[in-house]
């Protein structure tokens, strides 16, 4: 029967109906519980302000979209009008909208607010330890400094030392104004030696400071329970962390050992010679003069090389700014990609069931189309117009005149019969007189 797949698309319409309201209500429930929690986390005050502040608002995201998508299922699937269709979809896009700003993102937070959070710690902690390691390696590179320093300070000794053996530099053995100098060179470099061995066991006590506190740090991360306590005791580790950080980067003594440098050759001052005749002060001379000039070339280099530590870029320091776990889950979005499509399926799934039942509707509509309209008017209207009927008829009023004369002045004002209507049928309505339909059948018959 033509009409079998158009009365079942409507028996299964009206089946789903119940459902539909049904499925609607839990989707509205759902969205409105974890907008619930999204909105705890965010809220401050007291706890008794802040149950009653988020029921509110999840009881009213609740009954929002279920009265929203309520009205576009009753009427969207029954507008025929390309401008009525264009006007509906404007409005459910404009609706849909609404719903992910005051909804589908603290879904979000409900549901991957921790995991956001944690993230956002874990990021942090990966920044500290970096700051860590190169404000340590800024300290540590002072030491590389240290292996030329010793080499110059053992070189003057031995020169000294020489000297005053065998009096190899001047000729004279003993201990005279060239011995004296060589032990001042050494005594110098001595001195910054023992400064930056001095400062070795400061750094690497910070250093073991910042490791524990970071081993801290982590721990929280992974640690079972709520995250909001073990953020809060993230945050004051964290500052503790800043602390050590900014301690290690002053206790490097790279502009010491610059000032130093400066001081060797600057501050050179050679003693008188001290020698008995005029020859042995002229070779004294000469040998403080080569002295001298081996100082300014170590100064030189030793500042040369302090100026490269003190070029690196220093540590700035980072300020942990802590996120709720609504912020992080925005923060964060492009990696929580599945919870995100689950907070927002929750709000836009009855959009589908709108377009299934759109999609139901636009078919029956087309099946009907196609049909006579004798085979379209429903038993109820077809007593009614049986009732019409009679009562015209007990009126006193020709049926069968008025037909043809409206046939008549159709002709005369030549207007064509549409297609599928007949003489019989004018304007496709179906002519319910019994003797109308016997002709009907005689002419057929024929």
């Amino acid at each position: 029967m033509a009409l079998g797949p158009t009365q079942r698309l409507k028996d299964g319409i009206a089946a789903v109906e119940t459902m539909t309201r049904f499925a609607l209500a839990v989707l509205a429930l759902a969205s409105g519980v974890y907008t619930y929690l999204g909105v705890r986390s965010i809220l401050d005050g007291s706890p008794t302000g802040v149950f009653f502040a988020a029921i509110i608002y999840s009881v009213s995201v609740s009954v929002g979209i279920y009265a929203f998508w309520s009205y576009m299922a009753r009427f969207y699937p029954h507008i025929t009008s390309r401008t009525g269709k264009t006007a509906m979809l404007f409005v459910m896009a404009a609706g849909a909208a609404m719903i992910l700003a005051m909804s589908s993102w603290l879904n979000a937070a409900a549901l991957a607010g921790s995991a956001a959070v944690e993230q956002h710690l874990s990021e942090t902690v990966e920044g500290y330890s970096a700051d860590l390691d190169r404000a340590h390696q800024n300290v540590l590179a002072v030491q590389s400094l240290l292996p030329d320093i010793q080499r110059a300070s053992e070189r003057f000794t031995q020169l000294a030392a020489v000297e005053r053996q065998s009096g190899s530099l001047t000729g004279t053995t003993g201990s005279g104004s060239v011995v004296q100098l060589l032990a001042q060179m050494s005594g110098q470099m001595k001195s910054l030696e023992a400064n930056i061995n001095g400062s070795r066991e400061q750094v690497a006590e910070l250093f073991e400071q910042g490791q524990k506190r970071l081993e801290t740090m982590r721990s929280l991360i992974s640690a079972p329970g709520r995250i909001e306590p073990r953020a809060d005791q993230f945050s004051t580790e964290a500052v503790a962390l800043t602390g050590v950080i900014s301690s290690l980067s002053q206790t490097s003594i790279a502009p010491s050992i610059r000032r130093a440098a400066d001081d060797l050759s600057l501050g050179f001052i050679a003693p008188v010679a001290d020698g008995s005749d005029a020859n042995l002060i002229n070779r004294q001379d000469q040998v403080m003069t080569t002295v001298k000039a081996s100082v300014a070339a170590q100064s030189k280099a030793l500042a040369k090389a302090a100026d490269e530590i003190l070029a690196r870029p220093p540590v700035t320091e980072r300020r942990f700014v802590p996120l709720s776990s609504a912020e992080a889950v925005l923060h964060y979005a492009q990696d929580f990609i599945p919870a995100w499509a689950g907070a927002i399926s929750i709000d836009l799934l009855p959009g589908v069931m709108v377009f299934i039942l759109a999609v139901a509707h636009a078919s029956i509509r087309r099946q009907e189309e196609k049909l006579p309209y004798a085979e379209r008017i429903t038993a109820a209207e077809l007593m009614r117009a049986v009732e019409i009927q009679r009562a015209l008829s007990a009126s006193g009023v020709d049926l069968e005149a008025a037909v043809a004369k409206a046939e008549k002045t159709a002709e005369e004002d030549g207007e064509p019969a549409k297609d599928g209507e007949s003489a019989e049928e004018p304007n496709n309505i179906t002519n319910l007189d019994p003797r109308s339909r016997g002709r009907d059948r005689l002419h057929d018959d024929r």
